[in-house]
C-alpha cells in the first residue's frame, strides 16, 4: 500500500521528468524527492525511472504504475476537496425527506431559494412514510426531514417547533361521529385508533392522544400501519381512526372519510430533524430557507411559530 507522499512524489517527478521541478511543486527538497523513489523502487523491485546526468525519464514500468495510479490520486484530491467544500458550506449534495404532500411542497420550494444562493449545491428530495419514523435521517440514508413532535431521542437533533395545525379526527364517513360539528377527547376514548408499530410508544400515544385528560379505558388498538395512504384505506374501511393535522383537508380530501375537528386537542407542531452531531453550514442554511418559505406561505397553515418558538399569530 503506497503512502500519500509515496504516491504524491512519484507522480510529481513522472510529470516533471526533473527532481528540482517535482520538489519545488510538493515544496520538498530534491533528496526527499530521491529518497521517496529509491524506496518505492525497493518495494516494488524493480527501477522505475532512468537517470542519467542529462534527463530523466520513466521506464516502461513506471510509465503503467503513473498511468495507473493518476485516476485514483486524482479521484483522492477531488474527494478531499469536496470534503473541504462542503465543510465550509459552498458545495456538496443534500439529501432530504418529507412526510406529507404539503411539506414536499415545502421543500421544493426551500430547495429553489436554497439554490440560488448556493449553485454549486444539489438537493435530492424523497418521499417518507411516515411509519419510518426518523430512521432514515438515523442510519445516513437522509440529511434532514420533516416531523410531527414530540421528538425524544437521543441522537436526533430537532429544530423549534415550525408550523403548528389544529387537529382533526379522521374517520369513516359512515361512523357515527363523522356527521357531528366537532369531538372531544371523551369521545376519542372510546374510537379504535389505527396503531403505527414502527414508531416510539410516547409518539404513538401523544399522536393518538391517548395521554388526554379523559380516564376512560381506550378501545384495543386498531390494524397497524406503516404510510399514510395505507392508514387513509383502512379508516375508509371503517377499521379505526387516527388524528391529523389540518392539511389534510386540503391535499387528501375524500368523500369516503370525515375529517372532524377536535375541540380540546392541542395543536399539532411540526419542525425538522437531522442526526446530532451531522449539523453542517449547508444544512443550517437549508433549514433557514425552509423557515423563510414558511413565513412567506402562511395560508398552507393554520398557525406558524418562529425560532424562538414564539407564536406571531393566526395564519389561517
Amino acid at each position: 500500500m503506497l503512502e500519500r507522499h509515496e504516491m504524491d512524489g512519484f507522480l510529481a517527478l513522472a510529470e516533471e521528468l526533473h527532481f528540482g521541478r517535482a520538489a519545488d511543486r510538493l515544496l520538498v527538497s530534491r533528496a526527499h524527492i530521491s529518497q521517496t523513489i529509491k524506496k518505492l523502487e525497493r518495494r516494488i523491485g524493480a527501477p522505475l525511472f532512468i537517470r542519467t546526468s542529462r534527463r530523466v525519464s520513466l521506464t516502461p514500468l513506471g510509465q503503467q504504475l503513473a498511468e495507473d495510479l493518476a485516476p485514483h490520486h486524482k479521484g483522492i484530491e477531488e474527494a478531499v476537496r469536496r470534503a473541504i467544500d462542503t465543510a465550509h458550506g459552498t458545495t456538496g449534495t443534500l439529501r432530504v425527506g418529507f412526510v406529507g404532500a404539503l411539506w414536499g411542497q415545502l421543500f421544493v420550494d426551500a430547495a429553489d431559494l436554497f439554490r440560488a444562493g448556493h449553485p454549486g449545491c444539489e438537493v435530492r428530495l424523497s418521499d417518507v412514510p411516515f411509519g419510518e419514523a426518523q430512521e432514515p435521517v438515523r442510519s445516513g440514508a437522509l440529511h434532514l426531514m420533516n416531523a410531527s413532535f414530540p421528538v425524544r431521542e437521543d441522537d436526533i437533533a430537532c429544530s423549534p417547533p415550525l408550523v403548528r395545525e389544529p387537529r382533526l379526527l379522521a374517520i369513516s364517513s359512515r361512523h357515527r361521529l363523522a356527521g357531528l360539528p366537532a369531538v372531544s377527547f371523551e369521545q376519542l376514548a372510546r374510537v379504535t385508533m389505527l396503531s403505527t408499530p414502527t414508531m416510539p410508544d410516547y409518539w404513538a400515544k401523544e399522536r393518538t392522544l391517548r395521554e388526554g385528560p379523559t380516564d376512560l379505558p381506550p378501545p384495543p388498538p386498531g390494524p397497524q400501519v406503516a404510510s399514510l395512504q395505507e392508514g387513509l384505506a383502512l379508516i375508509a374501511a371503517g377499521k379505526g381512526a387516527f388524528p391529523v393535522g389540518a392539511q389534510v383537508t386540503r391535499f387528501y380530501a375524500r368523500p369516503d372519510i370525515a375529517y372532524v375537528p377536535i375541540t380540546d386537542a392541542p395543536p399539532l407542531e411540526w419542525g425538522l430533524v437531522w442526526k446530532s452531531g451531522a449539523d453542517t453550514p449547508l444544512l443550517r442554511d437549508f433549514r433557514q430557507a425552509v423557515e423563510e418559505v414558511i413565513a412567506r406561505c402562511g395560508d398552507h397553515f393554520a398557525h406558524r411559530i418562529g425560532p424562538s418558538g414564539q407564536e406571531p399569530g393566526s395564519m389561517a
